[in-house]
């Protein structure tokens, strides 16, 4: 007969916490040295640039998508939240209901910052002129890599509309859509929001797995399944503030 493991419903004598509970702190605290150490990469790389040429997040970012995407995520911390009070008091069907709320709403988040954020930066682009000027725009059509010249439309400047303009190869000392290569603001932007990103599918997938298969947890043991959704809800928590900060700091400053 194989011995159960302790402390994985109940609280450990010595820290107070179960084993899950103290496991995910500990994960938490490694996790806080990961973006700390990118937050810092951040302050220092601004503060080592040159006068101007660090740009001001809210001309390159679309901050009120930014912000509808802070509150989604807030929102769904509530509803996390709410899901596992609703465990509490023996409450499993509104538990659900409020999982996969916060379900909806992380997945609403990626698609918000995929479709309306990624994507659009991927198709503009900065074009550097061998005279030493630039100009922002989108290319008019496919790239022909044998071509002498590339087509270009810069970015309408009040209510002009500006056409294709045609520039030779020989004019252009360097190309790049507003991808992490663009410049240091755009790669440290694409390299936080892209982590951040990536905790968020993973809590995604934490999510619907209790939604769906772990219920079957539920059924067995109702009080490792509630532990098990206030362990999610930690990291879930500690996701949206991560990007608590983030916004402000590479959208607004």
């Amino acid at each position: 007969m194989s011995a159960e493991i302790p402390y994985i419903t109940k609280p450990r004598p010595d820290t107070g916490l179960t084993n899950g509970k103290l496991g995910m702190w500990l994960f938490l605290a490694s996790e806080v040295m990961l973006f700390g150490a990118l937050f810092s990469a951040y302050v220092l790389l601004r503060v080592g640039a040159e006068e101007g040429a660090w740009p001001l997040g809210s001309d390159i970012l679309n901050v009120p998508i930014g912000a509808v995407n802070t509150i989604v995520l807030i929102t769904s911390s509530v509803s996390m939240v709410m899901a596992w009070a609703s465990l509490k008091m023996e409450q499993p069907g509104r538990a659900r209901v409020y999982l996969a709320v916060t379900l909806a709403l992380a997945v609403l988040f990626l698609v918000v910052k995929v479709g309306w954020e990624y994507r659009p930066k991927l198709h503009h682009y900065t074009v550097w002129l061998v005279d030493g000027t630039s100009m922002d725009g989108h290319l008019d059509g496919a790239v022909d890599a044998a071509a002498d010249h590339i087509m270009f439309v810069p970015d309408a400047e009040g209510d002009e509309h500006p056409e294709a303009m045609q520039i030779s190869r020989e004019q252009i000392k360097r190309i790049s859509n507003f991808g992490p290569s663009h410049d240091n603001y755009l790669g440290i932007y694409w390299t936080m929001t892209g982590l951040h990103g990536l905790h968020v599918i993973g809590g995604v997938i934490a999510i619907a797995w209790f939604l769906v298969p772990g219920m079957a947890l539920f059924r067995k043991d109702p009080e490792m399944y509630t532990n098990r959704i206030e362990y999610v809800g930690l990291y879930w928590h500690f996701v949206d503030l991560v990007w608590i900060f983030l916004f402000p700091i590479i959208y607004l400053l």
